[in-house]
């Protein structure tokens, strides 16, 4: 009896403990559900709040313009900021990689393996990044660009694994330095179309049928937002980008590229110490008497030289292009190891250029900017050379690249000129994210220096008086406008070399460089840089169009015209059938009245005189 109590009494205890452990669950349940109520209600409170914001603020937005024009401003914005700290990243790496040489002075082996491994390193990672990442993200980008521009569909051109992979790899192969040489104007020309088509995509603000205007004023946003240059960023797309360039597409251009280049010159103020918005390589050329009327002439064979160098070099290009794709042992290579192809390429370039190899004949350790920036010195070069520790120390260091122990500074240039051809071939065929534009900038630049340095030694005491001395700098800024126009087919140089460097004083000459050098360099229909890429890569471009005389000659021939009347005879026939041999493959046809019908092919008429020779037939004949 007790043991039956005792299991009695243990389920009672059971029992409550049990409804007391419900109650507390259903408790810490209800009160649970009720705290995550108030949350979700707290956070659709919110988000609903923000909604009101958002549709408050596009209100105010669109009543002061359209939303087309804030997708302009932000994406001038957001491409000149990407601009600026990819310059930052680049210049800690390029200093990185200075800091580390000096370093081994003194120790020729370990200069060598680090002047020549870092950059070799740097090419196999971009290639590797790029290709693993997107393997459309190769090159300059502005072929393809122009493609889409023209309807062609790719995708993957304009992906986000694009852009990222695109941006990473252009960022190693700038930290390359002036070893490979090459620059970032083309592909940041497609890294802001990748942005704006992201963008749209992202924001829906934009209709489908709009996507080729943002294309153009993107390709206009990504040259303003390179070098601060509005105008010529504009002009570059209409020349370069848009083959039927339509006029609403101005405002928007010039809109979204000044706020690219205002944010971005903006930035360069706040990271350095100048004081306001400056040039991007400030000059100081005299404007009192900047050149001669007599100079004109030397500027007009500057242009002749530039664009018989450009043909040289275009023509080597094309070469190189269709050589790595032919020859099976680098085609193979590069198909199977890309990375590998653009170590070896990058180390044999770096051991060219070496400094105590052939550097020191090719300033090979200035970088591309210190290059540029010493050869638009206004200096001449002979006046310095006599007096050479007058020079503060930044300049006297750009003197000594120039002029290295036991060479002459005409030596040093000539020989600039007459490699770095085929180093800009060679670093061309790299299958990495790189650009064109600046390394034959900066090519023209020392051609035009070279002019200038020749016609300032002869001319040393001036033209007319002393107070007239010849300005090498500016030969070298309408040398490098010219050559960079001869090589594009474009005249947007001539302005750009004006806007990154300040210069008004010699508008005049750059431009009439430019025009002369594109006059030659379009001579027989020639193909451009650009056309020359799309070409080899068969993608759609539009050539320079061709007279059509034999058109024009037919037409004029209809004045004398033999008609071949009813019934004819059997002879006549024969006449016709031997005349179907030996004149032109069409015929026109008309009826009793002077209209046109249309045309007849020769073989059917032929076969039709043979099949209905007495029936009647009505031809008129050239």
């Amino acid at each position: 009896m007790n043991v039956h109590g005792n299991h009695g009494k243990n389920r009672g205890h059971e029992s409550e403990v049990r409804w007391i452990i419900s109650s507390v669950i259903d408790d810490l349940t209800l009160s649970s559900l009720n705290a995550v109520n108030s949350y979700l209600s707290s956070v659709i409170y919110v988000l609903f709040i923000w909604a009101e914001c958002v549709l408050y603020v596009k209100k105010v937005l669109v009543f002061f313009a359209s939303m087309e024009w804030y997708c302009y401003a932000l994406l001038g914005i957001i491409t000149a900021l990407m601009s600026f700290f990819m310059d930052m990243t680049v210049a800690k790496l390029l200093n990185a990689h200075q800091w580390l040489y000096r370093c081994l002075k003194g120790h020729h082996l370990l200069q060598f393996l680090c002047w020549t491994l870092y950059p070799a390193c740097l090419c196999a990672l971009s290639t590797s990044f790029a290709h693993s990442i997107c393997p459309f993200s190769a090159g300059s980008g502005v072929p393809e660009a122009r493609a889409i521009l023209l309807g062609m569909d790719m995708p993957d051109y304009l992906s986000l694994s694009n852009l990222f992979a695109k941006l990473f790899g252009l960022i190693c192969t700038l930290a390359s330095g002036s070893t490979v040489f090459l620059g970032k104007v083309g592909p940041f020309v497609h890294l802001s179309v990748m942005i704006e088509i992201v963008y749209t995509l992202v924001a829906l603000l934009i209709q489908r049928a709009a996507k080729g205007e943002m294309l153009v004023v993107a390709s206009a946003v990504g040259v303003a937002s390179c070098f601060g240059a509005p105008v010529s960023g504009v002009l570059f797309s209409i020349e370069v980008m848009g083959t039927h360039y339509s006029v609403r597409n101005y405002c928007p251009c010039f809109f979204a590229a000044a706020c690219g280049a205002i944010t971005f010159r903006l930035l360069s103020v706040c990271s350095t110490d100048q004081e306001t918005i400056q040039a991007l390589f400030k000059t100081s050329f005299s404007s009192d008497l900047p050149y001669q009327p007599f100079e004109i002439f030397i500027f007009v064979l500057l242009g002749l030289f530039c664009s018989i160098l450009s043909c040289i070099y275009l023509f080597c290009h094309r070469w190189a292009l269709r050589f790595v794709k032919t020859n099976k042992p680098i085609s193979r290579l590069l198909a199977t190891e890309k990375s590998l192809y653009s170590a070896i390429v990058a180390f044999l370039l770096a051991c060219f250029t070496f400094y105590h190899s052939a550097g020191h004949f090719i300033a090979s350790e200035l970088t591309m900017k210190q290059l540029l920036t010493s050869l638009l010195d206004d200096t001449s070069w002979y006046s310095v050379s006599q007096n050479a520790s007058a020079l503060p120390e930044p300049q006297k260091t750009f003197w000594q690249a120039w002029n290295p122990p036991g060479k002459s500074y005409f030596q040093t240039l000539g020989f600039f000129i007459t490699a770095k051809v085929g180093l800009l071939v060679v670093a061309c065929t790299l299958p990495l994210p790189a650009g064109y534009f600046m390394p034959v900038f900066v090519y023209g630049a020392a051609v035009g220096r070279l002019v200038g340095e020749g016609s300032a030694y002869f001319l040393s005491d001036g033209i007319s008086s002393a107070k007239s001395l010849i300005n090498p700098g500016g030969y070298a800024l309408a040398g490098a406008a010219a050559f960079s126009g001869a090589v594009t087919h474009t005249l947007s140089p001539a302005l750009l070399a004006l806007e990154m460097t300040g210069q008004c004083s010699h508008a005049v000459p750059a431009l009439v460089a430019t025009l002369v050098s594109n006059a030659v360099a379009r001579a027989k229909h020639r193909p451009s840089f650009y056309d020359g890429i799309s070409l080899i890569k068969k993608l759609p471009h539009l050539p320079s169009l061709i007279r059509a005389y034999c058109t024009l000659k037919i037409m004029f021939q209809y004045s004398t015209m033999m008609v071949l009347l009813n019934e004819m005879s059997l002879s006549q026939s024969d006449s016709l059938r031997l005349w179907l041999y030996h004149v032109f493959y069409f015929f026109p046809c008309l009826p009793d009245s002077p209209i046109l019908l249309g045309t007849i092919n020769k073989s059917q008429l032929r076969e039709h005189l043979h099949q209905h020779r007495n029936e009647v037939i009505e031809v008129i004949m050239c």
